[in-house]
């Protein structure tokens, strides 16, 4: 019980960093260039040194686990470009949004943050102190993972209803992906090839969903800087929390 209990925590953090999105949505491109740092943090300082650990540690190549990242990076590229793809050329229109790409995304984002409870519920199978030491890192980046659900539906015209219930979505996911691991246990290698899918949904997320987004009407120095902060912070909780 005791990482569904953490991971409800993050329901918190989520809900947290959704409803800071929409209080600051006029500074979203700000919020969204510290996130895009976090997101990259996650996968530089906390999956990836994961999965070379596993990697070495099974005598395995990282061929697999490399595979599994294209493979997750491109999944959710062809999806979310077949979604916005016309039957007339998207020059004969004016500048516009896609709801329906927000609306994936911020799934995308809700299966993101569901594997993050899985994440808590395999690292306790591991051993207490690496749950909690996994634990805390997903509650630290779940607040971003808010703002980021409701900056994706915003920036894609959703309206705030939608972006709180697609945020509520998100926030309840962990808490059910914790629990789901009560009913199985994961191999070592499945392991691998699973943190290596993850990491590219996150990468695609990041670097061409929201980084982008970030830079796409107010480009500034202050937001590259949010972005490198988002990166340091991530360093700060992988390796200190």
């Amino acid at each position: 019980m005791v990482p569904i209990i953490l991971a409800a925590t993050t329901f918190i953090s989520t809900l947290a960093g959704g409803f800071t999105a929409l209080k600051l949505h006029k500074s979203l491109h700000r919020l969204l260039g510290y996130t895009s740092g976090v997101i990259l943090g996650v996968i530089a300082f906390d999956i990836l040194p994961e999965i070379f650990k596993l990697i070495n540690e099974q005598g395995k190549t990282a061929t697999g686990a490399m595979v599994a990242l294209v493979c997750g990076f491109l999944l959710f590229h062809i999806i979310e470009k077949s979604i916005l793809i016309h039957h007339t050329h998207e020059s004969e229109y004016e500048v516009h949004r896609h709801p329906d790409v927000g609306v994936f995304s911020a799934l995308a984002l809700a299966g993101h943050s569901f594997l993050d409870g899985v994440g808590i519920g395999l690292a306790f199978q591991v051993g207490s102190g690496v749950g909690i030491a996994v634990a805390i890192a997903v509650i630290a980046h779940d607040f971003s993972d808010g703002l980021n659900t409701v900056g994706l539906m915003l920036s894609n015209d959703n309206d705030h209803t939608r972006a709180k219930v697609l945020l509520l979505v998100d926030a309840l996911a962990p808490i059910l992906g914790a629990a789901s691991t009560l009913l199985f246990h994961i191999s070592d290698s499945g392991l691998i090839l699973y943190l290596g899918f993850f990491a590219g949904f996150l990468l695609y997320i990041g670097a061409s969903e929201i980084l982008p987004e970030a830079h796409s009407k107010h480009s500034s120095y202050g937001t590259i800087m949010l972005t490198v902060f988002g990166v340091i912070f991530m360093f700060v909780v992988t390796r200190f929390l």
